[in-house]
């Protein structure tokens, strides 16, 4: 499992298990922990929506097979696709203690528009244009409101 999971985590397979968590586009993170003398397997993730569609996106995507190499390793898993899956999760999870998020009302979706759209404002903020549009008079009115001089704030912070 340890080769599989640095196999995962490493390289082009990397690249590619990023793309297709980009297809799936609800998986905020996942975590897999071997411990107990390597005798015990805990994989943790955060993701949007509900638990059965989460299964189910990686049940019919390219990553199913990802999911499949690692959870092979577990006694009796039947693979991702099998009808039985769900099943065979919801018997062998623990129950969490407590989750607590930075952010948690914000998708993964949104969280890469946001990304997209702060990529475009730096660029923006970056251009003598933009200089020159803050000290036009004309724009004075836009540049003194209080949600425009927000804007400039945080992205200066």
């Amino acid at each position: 499992m340890r080769e599989d999971l640095a196999a995962l985590t490493s390289g082009s397979s990397r690249e590619g298990s990023r793309a297709a968590l980009r297809q799936i586009g609800t998986l905020h993170d996942a975590r897999h922990v071997i411990f107990d003398n390597d005798t015990r397997f805990m994989f943790a993730s955060v993701f949007d929506g509900s638990w059965d569609t989460y299964i189910d996106d990686f049940a019919h995507m390219v990553i199913g097979a990802n999911f499949d190499k690692i959870f092979s390793h577990s006694v009796g898993f039947p693979g991702v696709a099998d009808p039985g899956v769900k099943d065979w999760f919801v018997a062998h999870q623990a129950p969490a203690g407590a989750f607590v998020s930075s952010y948690p009302d914000l998708t993964v979706q949104q969280i890469w528009k946001d990304h997209r759209v702060d990529d475009a404002f730096q660029e923006v903020l970056d251009t003598p244009e933009f200089r020159a549009m803050l000290d036009n008079p004309a724009n004075a009115k836009l540049v003194a409101t209080p949600a425009f001089q927000k804007l400039l704030e945080e992205a200066s912070a």
